[in-house]
């Protein structure tokens, strides 16, 4: 029964603890302007799209390959992680963060995963090629689904999903998530005793 259900999970605040993209700007001295930044998108003030790229402008300066030690270093929530670990075949993890910054914390997952995409040169992010729309991902997404996020991003593909899951365990999930969840859920054990309910 249960390959009948995919997982799809958001990556900043739902499996990782901390937003991704502040963390980075603190090795860039960016921190406070890329922290408002994160926080005005997740609540849905400014869109994703725009938000992203001003962001990802404002780091393409630091080398690619230290973003990527940078992310692997980002703690992770363990159960999350350990339900993604037994379960690969059935999870995806959906992010609007950049392919050539996520790709070795996915791959350390070992499961398939949907980013956004940049073109670089000479070690440096030269430009952003595609900026993801969960909702896209959602809609191509067969059979029955479970969308797990928090963010204002992530509503879109919340409201497609059989089984929408706000997540709060990091922070409160945007106003516009919790309208389409089915279910809000602020803990992390209580949030995978229920996708294991699933399987």
């Amino acid at each position: 029964m249960g390959n009948q259900w995919t997982f799809l999970f958001d990556l900043d605040g739902t499996i990782t603890k901390k937003e991704v993209l502040p963390i980075i700007a603190k090795e860039l001295g960016l921190y406070e302007e890329i922290k408002k930044l994160t926080e005005d998108t997740i609540k849905g003030f400014i869109p994703f799209h725009e938000s992203f790229l001003r962001r990802v402008d404002l780091l393409k300066s630091i080398p690619v390959n230290i973003v990527q030690e940078i992310v692997l270093s980002v703690p992770l929530n363990e159960k999350i992680v350990e339900f993604i670990l037994e379960n690969g075949t059935q999870c995806c993890i959906v992010t609007g963060n950049l392919d050539v910054w996520v790709d070795p914390l996915c791959e350390k997952l070992g499961v398939k995963r949907f980013t956004s995409r940049a073109a670089v040169e000479q070690g440096k992010i030269v430009s952003v090629l595609e900026v993801l729309e969960k909702r896209l991902v959602a809609k191509n997404t067969p059979g029955r689904f479970v969308a797990v996020g928090e963010g204002n991003n992530d509503a879109e593909m919340i409201k497609e999903a059989t089984i929408g899951l706000a997540y709060g365990g990091v922070h409160e999930p945007a106003k516009s998530v919790l309208e389409y969840a089915t279910h809000a859920i602020y803990q992390e054990d209580q949030l995978c005793r229920f996708l294991r309910q699933l399987l």
